[in-house]
């Protein structure tokens, strides 16, 4: 068995794991489900990297195509529009700061990693665009592998499994060999809260997540403000926060390493409690 990964090697940068870190959500988009149309402005987007930095974010996810379910996919010119002038933005305030690219399409991976992104957070696993997986081996950047039943525009149609812990298992076994076949050394799962489960798959998950540390590979999760916190609290993802804290721990004591969120300060006293219960 495999020794844990507990480094990512981002263009020469290496991000410590051993405790887990927050992913700071930056959505460059008009219809995100939380945050579309906030930051598509020089000084929003500024401001909004500024504070997440200050607060703590180990990582700074740029996207530009809104995955909300019924979402459509966009170009790739419109994406890369919304996209390289952030990620410029982002450099020339914050040169050393980490750059996560959200994207499917692999000539927009290309050019936002020759602009300065070194990880690329891909929904699709590949699976719209099969060039992705190249991509990410040849500029050898490192790469967080998502599962998702369907596309955006369909997934949340009677999303149906199996078994949703062993089918996603499966899944990532079978998709991490591809990418290690093809020299990808850094790779990160992240089970896909909301893309394409029910709100009970997306439980069944959370409670089962540490079934995927067998993979040896870090695990990444994305709860934050999301329907299943929402909707079983019959509100809006507005007031979501108290709830994606709770399931935040919840997912660090099965083993999650990376947070990606909307709110990096409260994601941080989550952590720093969990590491104090854990003693």
């Amino acid at each position: 068995m495999l020794e844990p990964q507990t480094t990512l090697n981002c263009n020469g940068t290496l991000v410590d794991l051993s405790t887990p870190i927050v992913m700071g959500i930056l959505n460059i988009t008009p219809d995100s489900f939380f945050d579309g149309g906030k930051y598509q402005q020089k000084d929003a987007i500024l401001k909004k990297v500024d504070q997440m930095l200050q607060d703590g974010a180990r990582v700074i996810d740029v996207g530009g195509m809104s995955s909300r379910p019924g979402a459509a996919i966009i170009s790739a010119e419109e994406e890369l529009k919304r996209v390289l002038p952030a990620i410029e933005l982002i450099r020339n305030r914050h040169p050393k700061a980490l750059i996560s690219l959200d994207t499917i399409q692999s000539v927009v991976a290309k050019e936002a990693i020759q602009l300065g992104a070194v990880l690329i957070n891909d929904i699709s696993a590949g699976q719209i665009d099969p060039q992705l997986y190249e991509t990410v081996a040849q500029y050898d950047v490192p790469y967080v592998l998502m599962h998702m039943q369907g596309k955006p525009s369909n997934m949340q149609v009677q999303p149906d499994y199996a078994d949703v812990n062993l089918d996603i298992l499966d899944f990532f076994i079978q998709e991490i060999g591809k990418l290690r076949a093809l020299g990808v050394k850094d790779i990160i799962i992240d089970p896909g809260f909301g893309f394409g489960k029910s709100i009970a798959h997306n439980f069944q998950i959370l409670r089962n997540l540490h079934i995927f540390k067998m993979l040896d590979v870090p695990i990444m999760v994305g709860l934050s403000r999301k329907s299943m916190i929402y909707k079983p609290l019959e509100i809006g993802p507005e007031e979501a926060l108290n709830g994606t804290s709770v399931l935040h721990l919840a997912a660090l004591q099965q083993g999650a390493s990376i947070l990606r969120v909307h709110d990096v300060k409260e994601a941080i006293e989550t952590i720093t409690l969990f590491k104090l219960l854990q003693g």
